[in-house]
């Protein structure tokens, strides 16, 4: 079984920063695309930021040069740097994994339960 959990979500106040972090568990073969999805309340889920297990980066207009997404392989654990947050920002936040889980298995896309991010004005 494989397991993504998040943490690090939390209230800040505007122009504030929270770092987020994403940990894989379980029988893991290849970890590929990584990223952060978040769902405001009465809105549907959308990428924030993704990486490739190249660490080729994908960010969301809305987050451009101020968030910054990175992974660390040998832990299976991805991360968010969440700075100059605005409270538009708000919302739960999902890390995505696509995952391979053994050699011979079909790589499967993955979701963790989500970490809520709260930003005041």
């Amino acid at each position: 079984q494989v397991q993504l959990v998040e943490s690090g979500g939390g209230l800040v106040q505007a122009g504030g920063s929270l770092r987020l972090s994403c940990a894989a568990s379980g029988i893991i073969f290849r970890i590929n695309t990584m990223g952060w999805y978040h769902q405001a309340p009465g809105k549907q889920r959308e990428l924030v930021a993704a990486i490739t297990s190249g660490d080729s980066t994908n960010y969301a207009d809305s987050v451009k040069g101020r968030f910054t997404i990175s992974r660390d392989n040998g832990k299976k654990m991805v991360y968010l740097q969440m700075n100059s947050l605005k409270p538009e920002d708000t919302a739960v936040y999902y890390c995505n994994a696509d995952i391979q889980r053994t050699i011979i298995d079909r790589a499967m896309d993955y979701w963790g339960k989500g970490t809520l991010v709260t930003v005041s004005s």
